[in-house]
């Protein structure tokens, strides 16, 4: 059933930039997913966990500094998607970041990575999704009790 109150998402940007290359990469994998698993924009954003303003501004290209790194992978594992083609898409070694392009980031505590593969399974129900990211955003915004 379509997605009526869904806007057409953008074409995607033109040339060779990291840009636009992101921009190919998420266009195949949204189509792919319609075609495949008939899911809407708003069905992927639900599943792989990224929301649909961040999904149209991939579309777009709209992006100055580089997507976040645990959100693409979110993407790439709703999908079944290589991470490794994302990364080639925005002009990233595979698994080296390249510490002047991003951010270095440091290895994810067990607990972390289940919460994020619960995050990215199809399997889950949205409502479970929803509950996690309800407790992180207030974990987030709750302050930091410091010792001493």
């Amino acid at each position: 059933m379509p997605d009526r109150a869904q806007p057409a998402p953008p074409p995607p940007p033109s040339g060779g930039s990291p840009q636009a290359a992101f921009a190919r990469f998420v266009r195949r994998a949204i189509d792919d997913a319609k075609n495949e698993r008939g899911w809407t924009v708003t069905d992927l954003a639900a599943r792989t966990g990224v929301g649909r303003s961040t999904v149209f501004r991939w579309l777009a290209g709209d992006w100055q500094d580089y997507p976040e790194l645990a959100k693409v992978r979110g993407f790439c594992a709703a999908l079944d998607v290589p991470v490794s083609a994302a990364f080639r898409a925005l002009g990233l070694p595979d698994q080296e970041m390249s510490p002047d392009r991003v951010r270095a980031e440091p290895p994810l505590e067990a607990d972390v990575e289940v919460i994020l593969g619960r995050l990215a399974d199809p399997a889950v129900p949205a409502e479970e999704k929803k509950l996690i990211r309800d407790m992180l955003r207030y974990l987030a915004q709750r302050p930091v009790r410091r010792a001493g």
